[in-house]
This record gives structure tokens, C-alpha cells and sequence, in this order.
């Protein structure tokens, strides 16, 4: 059901601005529920609340659905989250190797073209960057160096599939570093979406809460549905 208001709101959900969307500091599972218990509790109010200018269908009937989006929306975001986060452990692990078999290669390259200055330079401009982007890259252009010149490298016998190595390497870490920085940034469309779910949802809280309290602040029975346990 979630999924389904989800999809029901998410055309308004593209259309809102990001810089309208505000981050939740309540949590969403307590976001979510209590927006589920508040459409419960107003049933019985419902016409006292209609009588002083609540919008019944777009706020009270629409809870439920806001309410499902948002949670479906949160959903879609943490396990985009948890998925950029493993990006980052994997990283973590592979790319020292993947530097390390970088480092090999240019080292093997310098050896086998140590007649040739003119390769030895194109080496040495490989070699001149930093940093994993360039690492990267430096897989790359060392394969298509090293293909480019297989006549050296036949003399020395070397074992010309670790360039092929090195280009499944590199689409693999590109990928990789790719995820990886998007959880460094977390700035992606499924945060924002979910932040923009959650604008929505509380949009509708205030605006029955707000109505509700000022109608029933006299009678403490009724008030107290209309205040958020989690904030009291």
C-alpha cells in the first residue's frame, strides 16, 4: 500500500523545490505512525474540526496517503543509503590493492621501455597525477600504452593479460567510486525525495494539529490527541 501512495503522490513530489523540503528531526517511523494514530484520533472530531475551516479531503483524508509515501519514500532512501555506505567499505578494501597493482605496472612499464625515451615519457605522465580518479585513469591509459607497444614487453616475456586486468579493474572501480562518493555527498534524488515526502506529510499534521488544539484547548481529553508524544 505504501508503494502504491508513493506512486500516487510522487508526480507532486517532483514538482515541489528541494530548497522547500525540510529535513525530518523526528524520526520518520515515529513521523509516519504518529500521522496514522492523528487520522485514528480525528474521526469523532470530524465535524467540530470541518466547522472551523479544517479541509477535510485535503488534509484528514489525504493523512494516510502521505503517511505511505513518505514511509515508502524513506524506504527507497535507506537502502540507496545502505547500498553507497557498502560502496564506501568496499572502496575502503579494494582500492589500496587496485593502487598497488597501478604502482606494478608503471614500474614494469619503466623496465621494459628503458631504451625507448620517448614511451618513458608517456610513462611519466602517467604516472604525474593523483588521487582515485586518476588511479582510475592511470589503468587505462597504461593498458592502451602497453597494447600500443607489445614489442618491448614480448622481449621481457611479460604476461600481457594483466592489462586486460587492468581495464576490468578500472570500469569496476569507476563504478565503485562512483557509489561511493554519492554517500560521501548524500545528496541524492531519494534523499530529496524522502525529504520532500516528509514536507508534505507534516504540511497535513500541522494543519489538523494546529486546528485541533486551538478547538478542544479547553477540553484536555480531546487536546491530547492533537500533540505529538515522541516531542512531549
Amino acid at each position: 500500500m505504501s508503494k502504491q501512495n508513493y506512486d500516487t503522490k510522487l508526480s507532486l513530489l517532483e514538482s515541489m523545490l528541494s530548497e522547500d523540503a525540510l529535513p525530518p528531526r523526528t524520526p520518520i517511523d515515529v513521523v509516519v505512525q504518529e500521522a496514522e494514530n492523528l487520522y485514528v484520533w480525528i474521526q469523532e472530531d470530524k465535524e467540530a474540526l470541518t466547522n472551523i475551516g479544517l479541509d477535510w479531503d485535503t488534509y484528514a483524508e489525504d493523512l494516510p496517503i502521505r503517511a505511505g509515501a513518505c514511509r515508502y519514500a524513506q524506504g527507497v532512501w535507506m537502502k540507496e543509503r545502505y547500498d553507497r555506505e557498502e560502496a564506501v567499505k568496499v572502496w575502503n578494501v579494494k582500492s589500496p590493492d587496485a593502487f598497488t597493482f597501478r604502482n606494478d605496472l608503471l614500474a614494469d612499464l619503466r623496465f621494459a621501455f628503458r631504451k625507448r625515451s620517448d614511451l618513458i615519457a608517456r610513462v611519466r605522465t602517467i604516472a604525474g597525477g593523483s588521487g582515485n580518479a586518476d588511479m582510475i585513469q592511470d589503468l587505462v591509459d597504461i593498458s592502451v600504452l602497453a597494447k600500443a607497444n607489445t614489442a618491448e614487453l614480448t622481449t621481457i616475456n611479460y604476461d600481457m593479460t594483466r592489462f586486460d586486468q587492468a581495464e576490468q579493474q578500472a570500469d569496476e572501480l569507476a563504478e565503485l567510486l562512483g557509489r561511493a562518493n554519492g554517500a560521501i555527498l548524500d545528496n541524492s534524488k531519494a534523499k530529496d525525495t524522502r525529504d520532500k515526502a516528509y514536507t508534505h506529510l507534516k504540511e497535513a499534521i500541522d494543519e489538523i494539529r494546529d486546528t485541533g488544539k486551538h478547538l478542544f484547548r479547553k477540553d484536555p481529553e480531546r487536546y491530547q490527541g492533537y500533540i505529538s508524544r515522541y516531542n512531549r
